[in-house]
């Protein structure tokens, strides 16, 4: 059985194709790094106006959003390198 065979064959058992399963990590990273840049940005403005706490505050939600951004990357990096 080839693998385009068994990957079809896959599909019919009702599970994710693995091509949809990097679709989804590009698009959840994409999300975790806008929301990442939305702190940030955020944070720059706290610090603007001289409210640290709230900036600091902003810069580890900033940090938890990249984070997770980082594991849908390592996720897609991985499913690769099993591909190849």
């Amino acid at each position: 059985m080839t693998e385009i065979t068994a990957n079809k064959k896959e599909n019919m058992n009702g599970s994710i194709p693995e091509n949809q399963k990097g679709i989804e990590n590009h698009k959840l990273a994409a999300k975790h790094l806008e929301e990442a840049a939305k702190h940030h940005r955020e944070a720059a403005k706290q610090h603007e106006e001289n409210n640290h706490e709230k900036a600091f505050e902003s810069t580890i939600r900033a940090q938890g959003h990249y984070n997770l951004a980082g594991e849908h990357q390592r996720e897609d990096v991985k499913h690769h390198a099993t591909q190849n």
